[in-house]
């Protein structure tokens, strides 16, 4: 419980980060956060037993399928990446937000589509509350809520394609960076080139840049921890906590703007996000009861058998 907390509550908290390092366009702190996370990374398998070792990381490299699927993972949350520091930097944190609260019920819209999971009645209508709420804010701007819906969608995507991958966090975190490495790489390369590299400059950014690969690398870790030995519909919960934290540092410290056509956005997320939550504690207990009936029974055979 401790570690998932300690998870969402970086993820949450990331925004101050990178307000702080906002002197660094997008770009340079997504490369940044891709070499350092490597370094970082690289560093924990080599040293901890739990992260497997290189040989595990040689074993995925030997197979082309499922380094191609890493490879789109990757491209995924690298793009993630840029486009929440994008929106941090843009003043637009609300928005992007936004799209983490509604990426649970991506999620289970991309199950069903993708992997034939059958929606309960309570998910289905929170999904519909969820576009619902995304309809709102389109109707309200004239425009689509892209940031959230970029943000919800590669999530969701990235979640769904590393199902599929049987690797565990430590070692596809480091192959998903070590494959876009040479892109950061590059990009740095070109930065230095053109005289427009960030760091080294004697700023307070020579320190914090390399502090990105400790916060990219930190809470996916606590985060698998805490999936590992959680029940779903507790992370499922927990996972909310991130999202209200960046909302809180959007409106209250941050400023940004938030009227009632937002409001009643966000009220419809919300809603569904509270009728999905029920409909997974429900599910939980009924899982629970049904492997209670279980033991009960398979005790009571055993004592008749005697």
């Amino acid at each position: 419980m401790l570690a998932a907390l300690a998870a969402f509550c970086i993820w949450g908290l990331a925004p101050l980060y990178f307000r702080a390092i906002g002197s660094v366009p997008p770009f340079e702190i997504v490369a940044h956060r891709v070499l350092w996370s490597a370094l970082f990374l690289a560093v924990l398998i080599a040293l901890l037993p739990f992260a497997g070792g290189f040989g595990r990381v040689r074993s995925v490299l030997a197979q082309p399928k499922l380094l191609g699927l890493l490879t789109i993972t990757a491209l995924l949350t690298s793009s993630n990446w840029l486009v929440f520091i994008w929106a941090v930097d843009a003043e637009r944190l609300l928005e992007a937000s936004l799209g983490y609260f509604i990426n649970p019920l991506v999620s289970v819209a991309l199950g069903a589509i993708f992997l034939g999971e059958r929606l309960r009645p309570l998910q289905a209508a929170a999904v519909a509350i969820a576009f619902a709420g995304v309809g709102w804010r389109v109707w309200q701007l004239g425009t689509l809520p892209w940031i959230a819906l970029f943000l919800a969608g590669t999530f969701g995507l990235y979640g769904l394609l590393r199902k599929r991958a049987p690797i565990e966090a430590a070692s596809g975190l480091f192959i998903e960076t070590l494959l876009v490495a040479p892109l950061a790489l590059g990009w740095l390369a070109w930065l230095a080139y053109r005289g427009d590299f960030s760091f080294g400059s004697g700023a307070h950014t020579d320190w914090l840049l390399p502090l990105s690969g400790i916060i990219t690398a930190v809470p996916l870790m606590l985060f698998a921890i805490g999936a590992r030995r959680l029940p779903l519909a507790t992370v499922g919960f927990l996972q909310y906590l991130a999202p209200s934290i960046n909302f809180v540092i959007a409106v209250w410290l941050f400023r940004e703007p938030f009227d009632a056509a937002q409001f009643i956005g966000f009220l419809l997320i919300w809603t569904a996000l509270a009728i999905y939550s029920a409909d997974m504690l429900h599910a939980a207990r009924g899982r629970h009861a049904a492997e209670a009936g279980r033991a009960s029974a398979e005790t009571s055979a055993r004592s008749d058998s005697r």
